[in-house]
């Protein structure tokens, strides 16, 4: 397809690697995709721009210099275009960036592509693989299509790139080495980083611009003071806005924060506001040596500008610097603040207003990481330690139980259900359905890693693996390996250090099922046995059933069918003497695809009608087809092919009553395939590119379903009230409801056949 026509997209039909059909197979478990279900073919051009600045000032020697680089797009056409601004923290890198940025948005009808790299917050910046996953499913990839590997995550991102023209922002950056693995490959696309780094390793390696920005020289200051103060202060004279722009050390940031405060103060003399600021900056003088450049003026202005906040006001932007990350929503904001949220939404306007906080869309707002800094330091000298302890016990708190809310619309039958040792706080929330729930996970993603990690530093190791444990039903279904796995060896450590030998047991399963889930079956294995021995010295019993069906999964994996056998027949014995009659079940599906891989068709066949029996009192629609389908394999495998294709009508009986489509889809060609031998099918062109029958992981397996099936699942009328029933104990206040996004995935539930 062209690149030069506007609308272009690069199309992801699903059609992956052998590697990644097995990758997303495998949400739970241990499938092994020979073929899937063709997925639609996305149209996406993303424009994720973040908004221009207001009142823009000059900066015209460095635009016109950026501007080189539109032209020179066939100079070297297997060359990627990459502009490097760089310069002081709050010089107004970014603003340029953008500023520029939408200025030449109509040379690239591929769209544009955004991160904020967090090179320099009080976290860990954002790892490049992070960041390439995000993008890849911004670009119309499905999350379980994302390769775990970050080298093929690389390769597939430029291959989507490379016959479009994109502009790529990526903000914030620590280094050169966290922004190479995210360039493109050919000169159709032009990337912006910006950076207090030199980013002398791109300018080497990959022939990048580089612009140092420097602090605005008096002209250009004064023309911002007056510009931002124009509808509030027209009097003032320009040597006096002169001597603010000094005391301001030229930077943007601080000037549009002095700006804000001389707009709020409109009839005070600008002569009085500046010896205030006099005040303060000869304050922090005394306080600051051999400071980074205009970070005493910086700090001037912030407190300054603190200063004049009201008590409530301050008390939440110093209380905001105890949150877990830069980033963050109203809700958060009121778990930390504990007041009603009509009056931290006007409290946050208020920041917004004074250049504090920075709007962002959905409800989101951000720090500057400078003043995130100050907040914490204002946060560590005006509150007892007691106060900040609890306050941060609180939101973390939140965390945890929004969390949990989260699961149970995500993933209800792989759901985690938490005991009563961390109460839950009056503002989490509770989500009406699938599509609220992962949109507040997406919004969330990083700072849940943040919170994990935060939690165990800040000595509550409780929280701290419960948070990742009830995150592992949704790392699992998006495939969040990093953040999964990441979680997951923080919560070891946690749940080991405060002696909870089942929350470490929970953790190992949880690092055994992310390795299982990428691969690396021998690191799954040392987790899971290690899981199973802590569970056996406790005594729990249902632990030991799910950590013995893991081991099962590896042997099926491994082709090893007499061990995945014996672990199989274990676990549902286990399962079936606590009277759990839904993971008996599923252990039995999964034994009796062992008994069909090992030709043993008759014991597979009786074995699934006991399954099907349960799954209909269940009233699981789902797993009952899915059961259907292994019954017909296992009555073909018996040379019964007219029972078999009985069996799968009945399966696509299930799948056109609950009008879904991802059913019919999965299931209608293996009624081609009985009907090959039973003369059924009286039509069967119509399926005559499904696979040889009954290919090795061909069949729809219990607790193994590939994302798209849950898709519909989640979608399908019968299931929502089951899900209402599983998630009674969420909170219930407030609550958060969203309209779809074309873009967001479906569900990607999975039964618990982990």
């Amino acid at each position: 397809m062209r690149d030069d026509i506007p609308g272009q997209v690069n199309r992801f039909d699903g059609s992956a690697s052998a590697h990644t059909v097995v990758q997303a197979g495998e949400v739970s478990g241990g499938v092994h995709f020979h073929h899937q279900v063709p997925l639609p073919a996305p149209v996406i051009v993303p424009h994720q721009l973040r908004s221009s600045v207001r009142h823009f000032v000059n900066r015209s020697e460095e635009r016109a210099r950026l501007s080189s680089l539109v032209a020179d797009r066939h100079n070297e056409p297997n060359v990627v275009r990459v502009a490097a601004i760089t310069g002081t923290a709050g010089v107004g890198k970014t603003s340029l960036a953008l500023h520029w940025a939408h200025s030449i948005r109509s040379h690239f009808p591929g769209g544009e592509l955004y991160a904020n790299l967090r090179g320099y917050t009080a976290g860990s910046p954002v790892a490049p693989q992070e960041v390439l996953g995000r993008f890849l499913e911004d670009l119309g990839v499905p999350t379980t299509h994302v390769p775990a590997e970050p080298e093929r995550r690389e390769t597939m991102f430029r291959s989507l790139l490379a016959e479009r023209r994109m502009l790529l922002v990526l903000d914030n950056a620590a280094d050169s080495s966290q922004v190479r693995p995210l360039l493109p490959a050919t000169s159709g696309c032009l990337v912006v980083v910006t950076s207090r780094d030199d980013l002398s390793g791109l300018v080497r390696q990959e022939g990048a611009l580089r612009l140092d920005v420097t602090t605005f020289p008096t002209a250009d200051a004064v023309e911002l003071l007056r510009a931002a103060t124009a509808d509030y202060r027209t009097s003032d004279r320009r040597g006096d806005l002169a001597a603010l722009a000094r005391l301001c050390a030229g930077l943007p940031l601080a000037l549009r924060i002095a700006a804000e405060r001389a707009a709020g103060w409109p009839s005070m003399p600008l002569g009085e506001l500046i010896d205030d600021l006099r005040d303060e900056s000869a304050r922090w003088s005394v306080l600051t040596a051999e400071a980074e450049e205009g970070s005493d003026a910086m700090r001037s202005v912030f407190e300054w500008s603190y200063r004049a906040l009201s008590d409530p006001a301050a008390r939440l932007f110093r209380r905001l610097g105890l949150h877990p990350g830069n980033e963050f929503g109203l809700p958060a904001a009121v778990s930390l603040a504990g007041s009603d949220p009509a009056q931290v939404r006007g409290l946050l306007d208020t920041l917004v207003r004074a250049h504090l906080l920075e709007r962002r869309p959905a409800g989101r707002y951000e720090f500057h990481d400078l003043l995130r800094a100050y907040a914490s330091e204002q946060v560590r000298r005006e509150e007892s330690e007691t106060e900040r302890t609890e306050i941060l016990r609180r939101c973390l708190a939140w965390y945890l139980h929004t969390a949990h809310a989260a699961q149970c619309a995500m993933a209800p039958f792989d759901r985690y259900d938490l005991d009563d040792r961390i109460p839950a706080p009056a503002t989490a929330l509770h989500f009406e359905n699938y599509q609220s729930a992962f949109d507040w996970y997406r919004a969330e993603s990083a700072n849940l890693v943040t919170a994990t990690r935060a939690a165990a530093d800040a000595g509550f190791p409780e929280i701290a693996w419960r948070l990742a444990v009830v995150l592992r039903a949704v790392y699992m279904h998006q495939n969040a390996f990093d953040d999964w796995e990441a979680t997951a060896r923080i919560a070891v450590e946690a749940a080991a250090r405060t002696g909870e030998q089942g929350g470490e047991a929970e953790a190992l399963e949880s690092l055994g099922k992310a390795a299982f889930q990428a691969l690396r079956l021998d690191e799954a294995e040392e987790h899971h046995r290690a899981s199973l021995a802590l569970r056996r010295r406790i005594g729990d019993r249902r632990g030991m059933g799910v950590s013995i069906n893991a081991l099962g999964l590896l042997g099926l994996r491994r082709r090893r069918l007499d061990e995945a056998r014996t672990h199989f027949t274990d676990g549902a014995e286990i399962f079936r003497n606590l009277g759990d009659r839904r993971w008996t079940a599923l252990v039995r599906s999964n034994l009796a695809e062992t008994l069909c891989e090992l030709g043993q068709g008759e014991e597979a066949w009786a074995l699934i009608e006991q399954v099907l029996h349960d799954f209909r009192q269940l009233g699981d629609r789902a797993c009952e087809g899915n059961a259907l389908c292994l019954l017909s394999w296992a009555q073909r495998t018996s040379g019964e092919p007219e029972a078999a294709a009985r069996s799968i009508r009945d399966a696509l009986s299930i799948a056109d009553d609950e009008n879904n489509q991802v059913w019919q889809g999965h299931w209608g060609p293996r009624r081609h395939e009985s009907s090959e031998h039973s003369g059924i099918l009286k039509n069967p062109s119509a399926c005559s590119r499904s696979p040889p029958p009954f290919s090795r992981g061909s069949v729809m397996r219990p607790g193994r379903l590939p994302h798209w099936t849950e898709r519909a699942r989640h979608a399908s009328r019968s299931d929502a009230s089951r899900r209402q029933q599983s998630c009674t104990d969420a909170p219930r206040v407030p609550t958060i409801s969203s309209t779809p996004t074309g873009n967001s995935p479906g569900p990607r539930h999975t039964w618990p056949k982990r």
